[in-house]
């Protein structure tokens, strides 16, 4: 006997990536982040990701509950390395009513809900005041995360390197429409001792080494490492592990022990596991942060659900007041049970 149906209040509101860009602002995503980490957040809610693998297919699943009592959802990754394609989609749900509320291009989300958690990050790290701030990187990652920044901090100066002068010369062009002076550098030396006291690395590096050597910052540094995902990925050096007085993670578990730039600290003898601390301690008060303007501080980014689900959620809210996004002609109705 099938079960009864509930009755739905909603449509189920699609937004593609058109819609997520009219609906999103910088602004908007790091509040929405600021107060979801500083709320009751616990491990509960958002359990690990997921990988499911097959012949050169894997589907990641990350899942989790929203703390303010609106909506719960998943980000999947649905990837063929073979053919070198993969899709994001992340679906919400109403948590009183289990309806689907919304469905959103992830791909759009992701690179979004990354830059603007960073930059929350770097603002409760940093030294107060104008930022000077180092770019290892000049793709869309590195172009996302100077626009986040800015968005919250006040920024006096930039320089940029990566190995490709074109890739440089394009990205200061298109920083100019952002009205920031961007400085070329010719080297990633150049870039860490140039007097920046922000650093964002951004980059994959070629042949899977740091992209600078810890011994080359200076005092005072914050440090953003995202790029170094994975067990074969390196950005940062044991040196700069070492020398960092607080490590802030937005999973610390996964950063002690999936990312390249940890297990090599940890195979140099290095120990960091009693200065690694979660960002949701950090903006909920529960660790301190910047004790001394002299401190080295390291934020390093696995990605995480809450980011995804909360941004996402903003997104679905402003882009409702706004009218846009398209209404599905049908959706799943909840079964009662």
């Amino acid at each position: 006997m099938a079960s009864a149906l509930a009755e739905i209040k909603r449509d189920t509101l699609f937004l593609d990536p058109q819609d997520i860009e009219r609906s999103f602002s910088w602004e908007l995503a790091v509040k929405t982040l600021r107060a979801t980490y500083g709320s009751a957040v616990s491990d509960a809610m958002f359990p690990p990701r997921t990988m499911a693998r097959g012949n050169g297919l894997w589907l990641r699943t990350l899942s989790g509950v929203l703390p303010d009592g609106n909506v719960m959802g998943a980000k999947l990754i649905a990837a063929n390395i073979r053919n070198g394609r993969a899709s994001y989609l992340i679906p919400l749900f109403d948590q009183e009513t289990a309806e689907l509320i919304a469905l959103l291009d992830g791909n759009n989300i992701t690179g979004f809900r990354t830059a603007a958690t960073t930059a929350l990050a770097i603002d409760t790290l940093a030294s107060p005041g104008p930022v000077s701030v180092g770019v290892l990187g000049t793709g869309f990652e590195a172009r996302n995360h100077l626009r986040a920044l800015a968005a919250v901090r006040e920024i006096s100066s930039v320089t940029v390197f990566s190995p490709s002068p074109g890739s440089r010369e394009n990205f200061v062009r298109e920083m100019a429409s952002t009205g920031l002076v961007v400085g070329n550098a010719d080297s990633a030396r150049s870039v860490v001792e140039s007097g920046c006291n922000v650093l964002i690395c951004a980059a994959r590096s070629r042949g899977e080494q740091p992209l600078f050597e810890g011994e080359w910052l200076r005092p005072g540094t914050t440090v953003a490492s995202i790029g170094s995902t994975l067990p074969e990925q390196r950005e940062v050096d044991p040196v700069t592990i070492e020398r960092a007085s607080l490590i802030v993670a937005d999973m610390p578990d996964e950063v002690s022990h999936d990312t390249g730039d940890m297990r090599a600290a940890r195979a140099a003898g290095i120990p960091f596991e009693q200065k690694l601390a979660s960002l949701a301690d950090l903006i909920g008060g529960r660790c301190a942060g910047r004790q001394s303007h002299a401190d080295i501080l390291l934020y390093k980014s696995v990605g995480a659900a809450l980011q995804d689900i909360a941004v996402a959620a903003a997104c679905v809210e402003q882009a409702t007041r706004l009218g846009l996004g398209t209404p599905l002609p049908r959706t799943i109705r909840p079964v009662l049970k």
